[in-house]
């Protein structure tokens, strides 16, 4: 297995670096605003460092709040039955009050990707599902865009570990570090710099793409035959995004991929996951899901089937295609060889979908639609949005026009266009 390249800067340089990125690049923080971190207890460092890089950006005030996987994992282990429907409301509403004071949210999310495995999943469906209802306001602003958010990650042992087997606990750690320096660019001495060109050629690939109004994508290669519809008059995202404030940030970092909203009722074929995916705290891995009409008609996995089927029945938006989003396969994070065992990484090292929710301003005048209207256009609505990835060399897609010829976009998981 490769591993990441090494640099010369020392870790101190290369965190300070990330915070950077975070904040700078990432969550774009306008003098003036307030900021919300979200972080587990074993990404303090990086949490803090992030504090202070938002004052320097101009931020009037900064909190953190934590998390914890132990904390987590005692709940559903131990609390009694019939007490899954109750969440911790305070929490959601940091987030909606930061966002309603046109301030601006960051989360380092790192957990286990396995820390349920061993939990009953109904206890872990309930939560989400009470969880999810109840986010449902802060979400909405988030798939329109009407806040400056960002995800990144740290490391944490138990995913380390998990990502790096044959390593002790505190190697682990220090090799995860340098993946993820890698994969974002902050082991480079000016990784604001790359980013910015980084940037430009994604924002280039999606004004391409939203040009192209291709009708449907058709993804071919190993098992996966699926045709997947597009949405009237989509918008392809990728990179940079603004705020109806103006606001430029980037909701994900690292980011790699390109995508726009599947049309709800147009997706047929059969799909074939490429790599594990973890979920609730479950990995997830040999999934196949069939799809008729734009609905799931089949669905299995070899390993982590229950909570596979617990997802797509959240709702019925959670039976379809929220999301289709292509990646080259030589992203930084593909070609480092590493499976991440998390979707902030994973998904950027292959083209992937997602069950359920849309984001609005992947259609044209979505984000001041309605349900149905957005629906009338091809946009889905669930209480979840769950990617996974598709991709991989052996992937050919082709765009699909209105009349029925097909044009090529990627062969052997590169871009063509």
């Amino acid at each position: 297995m490769l591993r990441p390249m090494t640099s010369d800067l020392s870790f101190e340089q290369k965190l300070q670096n990330y915070a950077r990125l975070a904040v700078r690049v990432g969550l774009g923080v306008k003098p003036g605003q307030r900021v919300l971190v979200q972080s587990p207890v074993d990404a303090a460092p990086l949490a803090r460092l992030i504090v202070r890089e938002a004052y320097a950006a101009g931020a009037r005030f900064v909190d953190v709040r934590w998390d914890d996987d132990d904390v987590q994992l005692a709940r559903f282990e131990l609390a009694p039955d019939g007490t899954f429907e109750e969440i911790s409301q305070w929490r959601v509403d940091a987030e909606l009050e930061t966002a309603n004071a046109g301030g601006a949210v960051i989360a380092i999310r790192a957990t286990d990707p396995n820390l349920l495995a061993k939990v009953d999943p109904e206890r872990v469906a309930t939560w989400q599902r009470a969880n999810a209802t109840y986010r449902k306001p802060y979400s909405l602003q988030v798939m329109t865009n009407r806040l400056n958010w960002n995800l990144v990650s740290a490391p944490i042992p138990g995913w380390a570990t998990l990502m790096f087997p044959e390593a002790s606990s505190e190697q682990a750690v220090e090799q995860q570090w340098d993946a993820i320096f890698a994969a974002v660019r902050a082991d480079q001495p000016d990784p604001v710099a790359l980013w910015e060109e980084h940037l430009a050629n994604l924002k280039r690939r999606r004004e391409i793409l939203t040009g192209k109004q291709y009708h449907a994508l058709h993804f071919r290669g190993g098992d996966t035959d699926l045709t997947v519809g597009l949405a009237d008059d989509h918008i392809w995202g990728g990179g940079a995004a603004d705020t109806p404030s103006g606001v430029t940030f980037t909701a994900n970092i690292p980011t790699e991929e390109v995508w726009t909203a599947p049309h709800r009722e147009r997706v047929d074929g059969v799909v074939v996951s490429t790599k594990p995916l973890s979920y609730a705290g479950t990995l997830i891995d040999g999934i196949r899901i069939e799809f008729k009409d734009g609905r799931i008609t089949g669905a299995s996995a070899k390993q982590g089937e229950a909570a596979l089927l617990k997802m797509i029945d959240t709702d019925e938006g959670s039976h379809r295609l929220g999301e289709v989003a292509l990646v080259p396969h030589s992203s930084p994070i593909s070609r480092s060889g590493l499976f991440f065992y998390n979707t902030l990484y994973d998904e950027n090292a292959a083209s992937h979908i997602a069950i359920g929710s849309a984001y609005r301003f992947n259609v044209k005048g979505g984000i001041d639609m309605d349900a149905e209207q957005f629906a009338q256009k091809g946009g889905n609505d669930s209480l979840t949005h769950v990617d996974w990835m598709v991709g991989s060399d052996q992937i050919d897609v082709d765009g699909i026009t209105k009349d029925g010829n097909r044009e090529p976009v990627m062969r052997a998981g590169e871009f063509v266009i």
